[in-house]
């Protein structure tokens, strides 16, 4: 029986091969990861990061699995963020957090022992598809500009949903479509003539991010992801455009 297919970039290729050539370009990147991030959105995704953090709203004792989550940006703020409430109120227990990525090399790239003093900070190789944590275990899950290089997002939402307590949030944050066409124009533009340049100068490897900003047109529309986070059981769900819709945050709860 032939294997299905789907997207990788603009190419469709056997199913049974995407996990194995995601792994290839973040392998391949993960060294220059945060520098190509900063060069890429000119630092806006660090502010898009603040934004979804200030959403899913961290508390002193809370647990937080970020999935795909190698470099720890989301993780370090979440731990912050409560321990600011937890220092203003004087009790409670500090955040803890768990860094779930599929790809060592990502994970080994985000180690930073000065940024992660102090913090209760866990790493672990691990799949989206088949996250290794038992049933109602943390208070939120977050994975940003993951979800679109997971072969089945259905399967990964609905070990989100899992492994999150009856009340746990969400947050997925993804670059997406602008829905005005003179930003979709500009976006275009510079995605497709800068960011392979970049890559190739920064990182020495242009194909891997040709791959990626092809991935971004593959991925579906907000209204049409947000349906999806809702079929795998997730309640009240919204999402957010950032920057014109360059990026976007979806939000769900379990109830």
């Amino acid at each position: 029986m032939s294997d299905k297919t789907i997207d990788f970039g603009y190419d469709d290729i056997p199913e049974s091969q995407k996990q194995g050539k995601v792994r290839e370009v973040f392998d391949s990147v993960a060294s220059k990861y945060d520098v190509m991030n900063d060069a890429m959105s000119l630092g806006i995704h660090r502010v898009w990061k603040d934004m979804t953090i200030t959403k899913i709203n961290p508390q002193p004792g809370e647990l937080l699995i970020d999935v795909a989550g190698g470099t720890g940006d989301l993780a370090r703020r979440f731990i912050k963020k409560a321990e600011e409430k937890r220092q203003r109120r004087g009790t409670g227990d500090p955040a803890r957090a768990v860094i779930c990525d599929i790809n060592a090399e990502m994970l080994l790239a985000g180690i930073d022992e000065r940024k992660d003093a102090g913090m209760d900070l866990t790493r672990v190789c691990g799949n989206a598809e088949a996250m290794p944590f038992p049933d109602n275990y943390c208070d939120a899950v977050t994975i940003a500009f993951g979800i679109r290089n997971v072969t089945h997002r259905d399967k990964a939402l609905s070990e989100f949903h899992r492994i999150l307590k009856p009340g746990g949030r969400l947050a997925v944050l993804e670059f997406s479509t602008p829905p005005e066409k003179f930003l979709r124009q500009i976006y275009d533009t510079y995605s497709f003539n800068v960011i392979p340049r970049l890559g190739e100068w920064l990182a020495g490897d242009g194909d891997s991010y040709q791959y990626l900003i092809e991935s971004i047109r593959r991925f579906p529309k907000q209204d049409a992801f947000a349906d999806m986070v809702k079929e795998t059981g997730f309640q009240r769900v919204s999402w957010q455009d950032y920057s014109g819709g360059i990026a976007c945050m979806h939000f769900g709860w379990k109830v």
